[in-house]
């Protein structure tokens, strides 16, 4: 299904709310809801909208080991695991 097609006016939503809800488990899109003809929301499944933020923190995660490998802030990962069994050895202690 296209996403224009999802795309509802702030009035259906009020008639409709609980049937776009129910819509909204089995079909994956987000629905738009506009005011005065302009996009102002998104209704998106809560699953689809964890697996969303999952994926963006994912994505900031690899910008931010690209802009260390960029700048020249690398360690052998021999090196990486040995601080790491260092650093867990002394909390054990």
């Amino acid at each position: 299904m296209k996403l224009s097609e999802q795309v509802k006016p702030i009035s259906y939503l009020k008639g409709h709310a609980p049937e776009i809800i129910r819509t909204l488990k089995d079909n994956p899109q987000p629905v738009v809801i506009t005011l005065h003809g302009d996009a102002k929301a998104i209704l998106q499944d809560v699953g689809q909208y964890e697996e969303t933020q999952e994926t963006l923190a994912l994505l900031k995660l690899l910008a931010l080991t690209n802009r260390q490998v960029e700048e020249g802030k690398l360690r052998p990962a021999a090196e990486s695991f040995a601080r790491i069994r260092k650093r867990l050895a002394d909390s054990r202690s």
